[in-house]
């Protein structure tokens, strides 16, 4: 297969090395490696010089294209014509050595996919399921993990997701893909993780990423597999495992993080159900006060207590701003 690897980078040239190391071991090696840079300093063009990698591409982007889907746009717009798959990662994640092989070898089994996503292993201690359940632990076929207390908080009030993991609610604030085990099998979603996904290059034929989301992107892959999820069928391969190490340089600050949250939250919510109904639209948003209320009280329990405030008050002003500022929602 002729597939392409896109990656994103801003201001990170040590993890970005450390991917790329793990990508030069893979048993399957892309065609083509796109490095897509935002930074505002020449270390990340530097590092590469230093360290050759066989059929890279570097790119160095102005201001105007600068920001997460700018970029992905960006790339997307100079692979290869023979190209078949456009594959993406976060430059803060780790392969194991089979993790293209695994992934397209998704688009074999699964014929009518459009978009495959990997797995990543090191955020997530799961377990075989006990023979009794156990109200602090979430099962999902044989396997369970810990239930985070944000979910057992909206179990009390009636407010946990009606559908599987990978999938929207009517009122959102779903299940992330978090939630599916690692059992080695292949399930289907409709929302897949942007940093560790695949696609079908013929998507982009109709489909680009959102210029909504500035800068940081959050909910930027929720909103763009949502709208590939329309067209066909999208799926996560559990054996495509890499890991994902969360670098903090260039992220947002906190209270601009928490307006995101709400907002872009509200966004991609509306992407799914352009007319949510009554009910739906009052468990979004006793969701959201409930989560919001949880972040507040991290001022106490955590030892974070600057940045929990901070996010808490770009939530609450998020959330304020919906009255008067929503978004335009583009499907």
């Amino acid at each position: 297969m002729n597939f392409s690897l896109i990656i994103c980078t801003y201001m990170r040239p040590v993890p970005l090395l450390t991917l790329l190391k793990s990508v030069a071991k893979q048993t399957t090696y892309p065609s083509e490696i796109l490095i897509i840079d935002g930074s505002t300093n020449q270390e990340t063009k530097t590092v590469l010089k230093a360290n050759r990698f066989d059929n890279l591409k570097y790119y160095k982007v102005e201001e105007k294209d600068r920001g997460l889907t700018n970029q992905r746009n960006y790339g997307v717009g100079r692979v290869s014509e023979d190209c078949e798959f456009v594959c993406f990662l976060d430059d803060d994640t780790i392969l194991e050595s089979d993790y293209f092989e695994q992934l397209l070898n998704t688009y074999h089994v699964k014929s009518d996919a459009l978009a495959v996503g990997g797995y990543i292993t090191n955020e997530v201690i799961w377990k075989i399921a006990d023979e009794q359940a156990q109200s602090n632990h979430f099962y999902y076929d044989g396997w369970m993990r810990t239930e985070p207390s944000r979910f057992r908080i909206r179990k009390i009030f009636g407010l946990l997701p009606d559908v599987v993991p990978g999938f929207m609610p009517s009122f959102s604030h779903g299940r992330s893909i978090s939630f599916l085990p690692p059992s080695g099998k292949v399930y289907r979603a409709e929302q897949l993780m942007g940093g560790v996904s695949s696609y079908r290059k013929t998507i982009f034929e109709s489909l680009r990423f959102s210029s909504y989301f500035d800068g940081y992107g959050l909910y930027e892959d929720a909103d763009f597999s949502l709208r590939v999820a329309k067209q066909g069928k999208l799926f996560v391969n559990t054996n495509a495992k890499l890991e994902h190490f969360h670098d903090a340089s260039g992220r947002p600050n906190q209270y601009k993080y928490g307006k995101m949250v709400i907002r872009n939250g509200w966004y991609v919510w509306r992407v799914k159900y352009a007319k949510p109904s009554l009910k739906a639209y009052f468990k979004w948003h006793a969701t959201a006060f409930v989560l919001t209320t949880i972040r507040f009280t991290n001022v106490i329990t955590t030892n974070k207590k600057q940045e929990a405030l901070t996010e808490s008050l770009g939530r609450v002003v998020g959330w304020l701003s919906l009255l008067f500022n929503k978004p335009n929602v583009k499907r």
